[in-house]
């Protein structure tokens, strides 16, 4: 992690201007954000062109759990509202997850570079300056690219993400749906996408078609489908996101020695043409913390701050069990003390049920050049509270680095609007050097444990030793009358009583296997989440 220091001198900041005299209209939006608690500085109230150091806008630390947003067109700043947020949060002791989509997000691990108009700004804002790194972790999809690799098997990810990675319709999301549940109840882990297809293979044998026969049945045109998507995919090289060692979430949680929060950057370039899948992995990480951590309530200050870059790409083209999956996910985890900051380039790019519970807004500039535009610009004023502002006419002139904010109380309700003019990160603002990053990968306690992929005993595995085993010779029939109670005598091996799934699954040569291996286990059915994500194997 990088624990980089602030540099010893920093340029002269330029001869601050007489204090402008607050209009009425500033106070009372100052008014509004004078919290008493801990909370986020984000800049100055800005009017008519003119910031007002003495009129800061801020977010309170225990509501960053109620989620939030920031939005803007290419260009506004919202890498840098990322990056101003992270680092507070991080001093704070919260860690912080950020997706770097584009590799510019980097440079949170490093101290900014001190400049003329960096101390302009800071001065313009009323922000005491000074440089200064987060500790940071990196990681990459399956170690595509720079950082630690993340993996996840199969049979945690989920047959419902699964199918938003796949592109799958409904009809086929359903019997993917199906295959898990198959493979759940018999014990056949899927770690990897030749476990997955290995199972599909063997349910469309004569052999897997009795044994789906309790409860309905995969068609081969539909395994057909799922099979080539299996394949496109391995084709492109995602294969290597799936499988062991998976990662743990909870290493998202973690603060540096000196309490700092660690600000953990995904690193997305090497997979930036693979939008679908990298968004539905973020989701992942989502719904698997959401699983894994307990009940906690509101906080005086959240237990991580998920920021999801490139938002628009997890809802478009997806299922109504998918959206249905996500608003339940956004609704619920704020009570795991989980904040999540959507971020995207208009709110209309968020289903308006997830947008009703993003309590927190920074709204960079947008632009109107098309009719479309003009329609996304309509749709973003009305989201926003009544204020003193013309809200069309400002967010159409934002300059860089400037938003209109507006947040919730330390009570609940939310602050006036305010045009802002944002503080600069103390961080650097741009990548670090490839090398450098390298060396904090190396450097990482988290390298030796994830690095390396491993291919243990799953599905493919245990059906391949199925089919190569003999065929058990057939047993004759007993005589009529064995056994003292005129019942047929027992014998070791004998099928079970009853019919159905739970029948043909205990007959079935493999799943016995499992079953004396499970030993005392109670029940071998995965209990899946909202997302149909498990919990980890242990």
């Amino acid at each position: 992690m990088s624990t980089a220091e602030p540099p010893s001198s920093a340029p002269n900041p330029p001869a601050a201007a007489p204090p402008a005299v607050v209009p009425p209209a500033v106070r009372e939006i100052a008014a509004g954000y004078a919290f008493a608690g801990p909370a986020l500085d984000l800049g100055a109230v800005l009017l008519d062109g003119t910031a007002y150091p003495d009129a800061q806008v801020r977010i309170p630390l225990g509501v960053l759990n109620r989620h939030g947003l920031v939005a803007g067109a290419t260009g506004t700043g919202k890498t840098k509202t990322l990056q101003l947020i992270a680092e507070q949060l991080s001093e704070q002791g919260v860690p912080v997850f950020l997706a770097d989509v584009k590799g510019d997000v980097s440079g949170v691990a490093a101290p900014g570079t001190p400049s003329a108009r960096t101390a302009a700004r800071a001065a313009e804002v009323g922000q005491n300056w000074s440089a200064r790194g987060c500790p940071t972790e990196f990681f990459s999809l399956g170690g595509r690219g720079a950082g630690i690799p993340i993996r996840a098997t199969v049979t945690s990810f989920g047959p419902l993400l699964l199918a938003k990675v796949l592109d799958l319709n409904e009809t086929q999301e359903s019997s993917l749906g199906l295959v898990f549940h198959y493979a759940d109840r018999g014990g056949l882990e899927l770690d990897d996408l030749k476990d997955l297809t290995a199972v599909i293979t063997f349910l469309t044998s004569p052999e897997g078609k009795e044994e789906l026969k309790g409860i309905g049945g995969l068609s081969a045109a539909t395994a057909g489908v799922i099979l080539r998507s299996l394949t496109m995919l391995e084709n492109e090289g995602a294969g290597a996101f799936f499988g062991e060692p998976e990662f743990d979430t909870a290493e998202l949680l973690r603060t540096a020695p000196d309490g700092r929060g660690v600000v953990s950057v995904l690193e997305l370039p090497a997979v930036q043409d693979r939008p679908r899948l990298f968004s539905t992995f973020l989701m992942w990480l989502l719904a698997d913390l959401y699983q894994e951590l307990p009940e906690v309530g509101d906080l005086d200050k959240p237990k991580l701050v998920f920021f999801f870059d490139e938002a628009h790409l997890l809802f478009k083209g997806a299922s109504k069990a998918f959206l249905e999956a996500i608003t339940q996910t956004v609704r619920l985890i704020r009570s795991k003390g989980v904040g999540i900051f959507f971020v995207t380039q208009t709110p209309k790019d968020v289903p308006a049920d997830v947008l009703a519970q993003l309590g927190n807004r920074v709204q960079h500039a947008l632009r109107a050049f098309t009719p479309d535009d003009a329609k996304a610009l309509r749709a973003t004023v009305s989201t926003f509270p009544r204020s003193a502002y013309e809200l069309s006419e400002v967010l159409t002139s934002l300059g860089t680095g400037e938003a209109v904010v507006t947040v919730l109380s330390e009570k609940g309700a939310p602050t006036p609007v305010a045009a802002t003019r944002l503080r600069a990160p103390r961080s650097l603002m741009g990548p670090v050097e490839p090398a450098a990053l390298q060396a904090l990968v190396d450097r990482s306690e988290l390298t030796g444990r994830y690095k390396d992929a491993i291919d243990r005993e799953s599905a493919y595995e245990k059906l391949a030793a199925r089919a190569a085993r003999p065929e058990p010779a057939p047993v004759p029939a007993p005589e009529p009358g064995a056994g003292r109670t005129g019942r047929p005598a027992s014998r070791k091996g004998a099928e079970p009583e009853g019919g159905g799934l739970l029948g043909s699954l205990l007959s079935s040569p493999a799943l016995k296997s499992f079953a004396r291996t499970a030993g005392t286990q109670l029940g071998r059915e995965i209990s899946r989440s909202l997302f149909g994500t498990s919990k980890r194997r242990r």
